[in-house]
């Protein structure tokens, strides 16, 4: 089966400095890393094909990241960034749709995790966004943190015509082994039929050098069962997660811990779920990121 990998970053400082690589811990990643350096890794592990996602709120990224799509590949799609709280955010989704590589335009997302405010998403303003992003027939990934997750939800049910993408599952606090309140927020968040998980980032959030799979394992487990496997998707979060493990190791990992499901549901997790939600194929006639999924 071919992997679809739904979240992986790109970047090269010298064109553009990355801030948050400057907190402590991430040393090895100040360094460029291309689609070029991420290619032989994924063919390695069965990976045909990936999402690439921002990673710096400035316009500039994304038309770069739409051209990097238009020339290679295995990337399928981009989740790219604007800023939601303009006034004319219509009219630059277009703009940003007619760019070249502007067919694999995807998502949009905001580093939500960095607002001081924990209702960020609730503006007004915002919310204005939100809708141009659903317009656009576009998707909006969730990057934030466990005490953020109720705002994410009461902004799903506001905005019913939009898909959101819960990147690495809301960044549980997996090193300290705590598991609540951050499932029964996740739990109310994937009650919304519009919302869809990625299993990815499980690994950065876990200890450094002293990590094992099951330390893993309730959140994945948690996962599973709030989203099911139809509306949950695999993502490397590479190069971050090389912080902790390799590439394959990570994909391996994830295998690992899909273990206990049907060989329908794990294709559903590896490469369905993405590739239905982000339109990476074109439509798909048994859509059902609506629809509620449980486990067998």
């Amino acid at each position: 089966m071919t992997v679809v990998d739904a979240h992986h970053h790109v970047w090269d400082l010298s064109v553009r400095d990355q801030p948050w690589l400057a907190a402590p811990g991430l040393a090895a990643l100040r360094r460029a890393f291309t689609v070029a350096d991420l290619a032989p890794s994924a063919r390695a592990a069965g990976v045909g094909r990936s999402v690439l996602v921002q990673t710096v709120t400035v316009p500039e990224e994304t038309p770069e990241l739409l051209a990097l799509a238009a020339g290679h590949g295995l990337v399928a799609g981009v989740v790219g960034w604007a800023d939601l709280t303009r006034p004319d955010l219509a009219d630059e989704l277009a703009r940003l749709g007619e760019l070249p590589g502007g067919r694999f335009l995807t998502g949009i997302r905001h580093q939500v995790q960095d607002e001081p405010d924990p209702e960020w998403l609730l503006r007004p303003d915002v919310r204005r966004g939100l809708t141009a992003v659903a317009a656009a027939g576009l998707r909006y990934d969730l990057v934030v943190r466990p005490g953020q997750l109720p705002a994410c939800a009461r902004a799903a049910a506001a905005h019913p015509g939009l898909t959101f993408v819960l990147d690495h599952l809301g960044k549980p606090p997996v090193a300290h082994g705590r598991i609540e309140p951050w499932r029964t927020a996740l739990r109310a968040l994937a009650a919304l039929p519009n919302t869809v998980g990625k299993l990815s980032g499980l690994l950065t959030e876990a200890a450094p050098g002293s990590w094992r799979v099951a330390d893993l394992r309730p959140y994945s487990e948690a996962a599973l069962d709030a989203f099911g496997p139809d509306r949950l998707m695999f993502g490397s979060d590479w190069p971050v997660c090389t912080l902790r493990a390799s590439y394959g190791e990570v994909l391996d990992v994830t295998r690992e811990l899909l273990a206990g499901l049907s060989e329908g549901e794990r294709a559903a997790v590896l490469a369905g779920t993405a590739t239905r939600v982000y339109g990476l194929c074109g439509p798909v006639p048994d859509s059902r990121v609506g629809g509620r999924n449980s486990r067998t």
